[in-house]
């Protein structure tokens, strides 16, 4: 299975990636290669592997949730690179 230059120009496009013309021949072998690569795995037998959404089982990993004590502002504030009053200071978002 192979990716088309018009294929790459298309996602870009839609990533509003610019890509130069060696980015896009780059680009079009590279993906290309792991197309071919993941399209290996349609020719094996996978009849008798279970359906997974995981490789790994998964387990929480939190502890139980019990209320305690918060901590002292002093602490909270500890590592905070700036505080204005009881508040942390950050940049202003634009």
């Amino acid at each position: 299975m192979a990716i088309t230059r018009e294929e790459v120009l298309h996602v870009a496009k839609l990533a509003r990636l610019e890509l130069t013309e060696d980015e896009v021949e780059r680009l079009t072998g590279e993906l290309s290669a792991i197309l071919e690569a993941v399209s290996k795995v349609s020719g094996l037998d996978l009849s008798d592997v279970p359906p997974t959404s995981h490789p790994l089982e998964l387990v929480n990993g939190w502890g139980e949730d019990e209320p305690h004590e918060s901590l002292p502002v002093e602490q909270a504030f500890a590592n905070a690179p700036k505080r204005e009053d009881d508040l942390f200071r950050v940049p202003p978002t634009t």
